[in-house]
């Protein structure tokens, strides 16, 4: 069952593409934090979200929202994707055990080893306060981002 408006967020740390680690009690502490779940690094739909994400960042820098990217890659495979595309937000690596943060959100998809396509904005109590999950096949519309931030 997926994560809902209203619920506490899972708390997790998992290793950062920067090196290190995030934990998202911390994160969210000093800001709303924007978790966006994603399937697999390189793959062509990936890359087009998180490039609107990278494209569209000035958003969630305004309102203070810390974006966090996460999928089941590892933390190297990671770095070099975010070298890559200048990403300028942190993604973290739900590689092992494997899926286990995408599975205590629901959004974790057993049959093909990857997360769905979901974001969930957590206000600094903790609290997910929008749920964005995409149609199979489908992006995540960066105008789903915006009304998120706007409505905290």
């Amino acid at each position: 069952m997926t994560i809902e408006i209203g619920d506490q967020a899972p708390d997790f740390t998992l290793p950062t593409a920067a090196g290190g680690h995030l934990t998202l009690s911390e994160a969210w502490r000093d800001s709303p934090v924007m978790l966006v779940f994603f399937p697999l690094a390189f793959s062509p739909r990936c890359q087009e979200e998180l490039c609107a994400l990278r494209d569209d960042f000035p958003v969630f820098e305004d309102a203070s929202v810390r974006v966090v990217g996460i999928s089941v890659d590892s933390p190297h495979a990671l770095r070099a994707w975010a070298a890559q595309q200048g990403y300028r937000f942190d993604l973290v690596s739900d590689f092992w055990p494997h899926g286990e943060v995408a599975g205590a959100y629901g959004v974790f998809l057993r049959d093909r080893g990857v997360a769905d396509r979901a974001s969930f904005l957590i206000d600094r109590e903790g609290v997910v306060r929008s749920v964005v999950v995409a149609q199979p096949g489908t992006s995540r519309p960066i105008g789903a981002y915006r009304e998120a931030i706007a409505a905290i």
